[in-house]
């Protein structure tokens, strides 16, 4: 059995750097999972997440020529899709809005912007002397 891009796979981890972890696969391969491809939410530090010798479940995302193997936990998480969709940034989506919403949005967006530079800058106008 060969790795195969986009197989899920139950590893342990070998290695944890700043940048990632090394994971053992089956058939004594070792991926790399790199921190961004830990959890869905922002991560500083990988050793909060992962530490040499937790069993993980990790998705393949590339093999390599070289035999490099990119790998990732959060993509081999099955997750329902609206939570997937909740999740992506921290923001909720907002319903679909028509085209005339968004304008009008975006213009009043911008006229509250205005006025508030504009209550800014005319109090540093006055006073100066040319």
């Amino acid at each position: 059995m060969s790795i195969e891009t986009g197989s899920k796979y139950k590893g342990k981890v070998t290695g944890v750097t700043h940048f990632g972890a090394f994971v053992d696969l089956p058939e004594g391969q070792t991926g790399l999972v790199h921190i961004s491809e830990v959890a869905d939410q922002y991560v500083k530090d990988i050793k909060e997440f992962v530490k040499v010798g937790d069993e993980v479940t990790v998705k393949v995302l590339k093999v390599e020529g070289d035999g490099k193997i990119g790998l990732s936990i959060r993509k081999a998480q099955d997750r329902p899709r609206e939570n997937r969709d909740r999740h992506q940034g921290g923001k909720k989506r907002e319903p679909k809005l028509s085209f005339e919403d968004k304008m009008s949005r975006f213009l009043k967006d911008s006229e509250e912007n205005l006025a508030t530079l504009r209550k800014q800058t005319d109090g540093k106008r006055g006073g100066r002397s040319r």
